[in-house]
């Protein structure tokens, strides 16, 4: 597996874990959240540990990344282990092309989800429930396209496709 999928199945565990705490709270800590107030500042709370969390666990990955690199080339000098490092964090043409492919799928999903949560209104559904789909699109987009990006960073590219 290569360092761009392990950073990237990193995101998506953390993501998916967040996911999990986010419906575990809903279904069996707050029931039901009686004002739309009170579930925007729930889901903001969501939002910012999970920016916090995302930032930290890069972090720790690089730092692990680095060790990890040094213990392995131990025998080396410093300049080859930089050299190293630095370019296993560099992007190239396919990491952009993955990056576009892998965000296609992202607007995918929030887009679907921003359908469904529409229609759910259409419905009789309530504010609540399209605010927790719309959140869920978002997340389960950004998994998603963590998940193309992993599978195209495993399999590569024939003719640009």
């Amino acid at each position: 597996m290569t360092i761009k999928s392990k950073r990237t199945m990193t995101t998506m565990v953390v993501s998916a874990f967040l996911l999990i705490t986010y419906i575990t709270y809903i279904f069996f800590v707050s029931q039901k959240v009686e004002t739309l107030k009170s579930l925007a500042i729930v889901i903001l709370i969501f939002i910012g540990i999970s920016i916090i969390s995302q930032i930290i666990i890069q972090i720790l990955f690089h730092i692990g990344l680095a060790i990890g690199i040094a213990i392995k080339e131990r025998e080396s000098d410093t300049n080859n282990i930089d050299r190293t490092i630095s370019s296993s964090m560099i992007d190239d043409e396919m990491d952009k092309l993955i990056g576009f492919k892998s965000l296609k799928i992202n607007f995918v999903c929030v887009g679907a989800g921003f359908l469904a949560s529409l229609v759910l209104l259409l419905f009789g559904g309530s504010a609540t429930e399209m605010l927790h789909i719309l959140y869920l699109s978002f997340v389960i987009g950004s998994i998603a396209s963590g998940g193309v990006s992993i599978y195209f960073y495993e399999r590569g590219f024939q003719n640009g496709q």
